[in-house]
């Protein structure tokens, strides 16, 4: 059974109740307003022991971030919208690996570069920057 955390934003894409057509690389690209939407947002596979370390790094600095769960069946199309998001429609760009962390609107990183800033002392100025902190 899973912690409960207070103050967590958790969207759970088997909220949506329509598929997509197979034009669009998303569900009317509801991940991507997400993304635009929230300061800081975390999108990571359900249960991911690595996307629970992000969230409780971000947690632990005082930023609540909005958090998508990511089930196993849906992951290739939310890896699409957000590939689709970062690199445009180029097919030559790198994968996106989850977690995936979005500070202010654009792509940080995953869990490797979170904690290199953090340690380096930088990412306290980026969140403030983006907005997900006041102090």
């Amino acid at each position: 059974m899973q912690e409960a955390i207070p103050y967590r934003t958790t969207f759970h894409h088997s909220l949506i109740t329509h598929s997509p057509s197979p034009a669009s690389p998303r569900r009317d690209g509801m991940v991507a307003k997400m993304v635009a939407d929230n300061a800081v947002i975390v999108v990571g596979r359900s249960g991911c022991c690595m996307c629970h370390v992000v969230k409780r790094l971000l947690l632990g600095l005082g930023v609540n971030p909005a958090v998508y769960d990511v089930e196993e069946k849906d992951e290739v199309g939310v890896r699409t919208e957000l590939e689709a998001l970062i690199h445009g429609r180029a097919k030559d760009e790198k994968v996106l690996h989850f977690p995936a962390v979005f500070i202010g609107g654009k792509l940080f990183g995953g869990l490797d570069r979170l904690m290199a800033t953090h340690i380096s002392g930088d990412l306290i100025p980026i969140l403030k920057k983006a907005g997900a902190l006041w102090l």
